[in-house]
């Protein structure tokens, strides 16, 4: 522990006359501080994307588990009776804590989205909506349907199973590649910091060589390159991450849209998880930059 304690104070200070070895500007620096900035900003909304489907597959599991929707085809004359007779079987039917008829304001802003504002509901003939909301371990669906069946023959009773599983599904996958995004976010963050401290260590090689016949070990010579490289992406990181974050803080929320992409962004303490990203940047540009260094100079005559 005291080891890896002095190795982190050790990369934080640094020391002056081995940072010399390693450019402060030029290819690699800019390469470097880009590379995590950018990659910073698409983690920022893969996170986002991640916790944003999380949260949609919670609302719709939990609202399509707990309710139930009831269709009544009937004649005009006989549809108020159905309705009354259905609800007196849904009122006993241990289960479900409530269940109403949808009035006709509610059936048209159902259809408001396809048929528009105007739609004349009461002329036309729509079943009758029955919204049932469930309670406990919920009901006994085939048991429901036996008795609508011999009770209220016009009743489909539709407890959005066929709803629910795919809909939950797909908000699953869409978190399962938002996480897989910000793996490969970091893969390329790797990649490209350790392009560019091998890049670095090349154009070095002749100052490395001077280093190496005054008596500078390998792990000094290493430690300059990993410090320098790790400050950076760190750097670029907690840029990249203050300018995603303020890009998510500017989303629509979901009261404005309304729609399926709104509320695409951080709730309540979620935002702090960006602040992981530029640690996980540092961590992993301290790694590739380590293993690089180690690698070039042990291949160095």
């Amino acid at each position: 522990m005291k080891l890896d304690l002095d190795r982190l104070r050790g990369l934080f200070a640094g020391d002056a006359g081995a940072d010399r070895v390693v450019p402060p500007t030029g290819f690699t620096a800019s390469l470097t501080l880009f590379a995590a900035g950018a990659m910073a900003f698409l983690a920022v909304f893969a996170l986002a994307l991640s916790l944003a489907t999380a949260r949609l597959a919670d609302r719709w599991g939990d609202a399509l588990a707990r309710s139930s929707t009831l269709r009544i085809s009937a004649p005009e004359g006989q549809m108020l009776a159905q309705t009354e007779a259905a609800l007196r079987v849904l009122g006993t039917t241990p289960g479900i804590a409530s269940a109403r008829a949808l009035t006709a304001e509610e059936q048209r802003a159902l259809l408001e989205p396809w048929f528009g504002p105007d739609l004349p509901v009461e002329t036309l003939p729509i079943p009758q909506l029955v919204e049932i909301i469930e309670e406990g371990d919920g009901y006994d669906a085939a048991g429901l349907r036996l008795r609508l069946a011999a009770e209220v023959p016009g009743a489909v009773l539709d407890d959005h199973t066929r709803w629910r599983a795919p809909l939950v599904r797909a908000a699953s996958r869409l978190r399962l590649l938002g996480w897989v995004s910000l793996i490969l976010i970091g893969g390329t963050v790797a990649a490209m910091i350790t392009l560019a401290a091998n890049a670095a260590l090349s154009a070095n090689a002749q100052v490395i060589g001077v280093l190496r016949l005054v008596g500078a070990r390998d792990g000094y010579i290493a430690q300059a390159f990993v410090r320098r490289f790790t400050l950076r992406s760190l750097t670029g990181a907690a840029v990249g991450m203050v300018l995603g974050c303020v890009a998510v803080a500017f989303l629509p929320r979901t009261e404005v849209g309304g729609g399926f992409l709104t509320g695409l962004g951080f709730q309540g303490w979620h935002w702090l998880w960006p602040l992981t990203i530029p640690i996980l940047s540092g961590v992993v540009a301290f790694l590739a930059t380590r293993k690089a260094a180690q690698r070039t100079l042990r291949d160095m005559p």
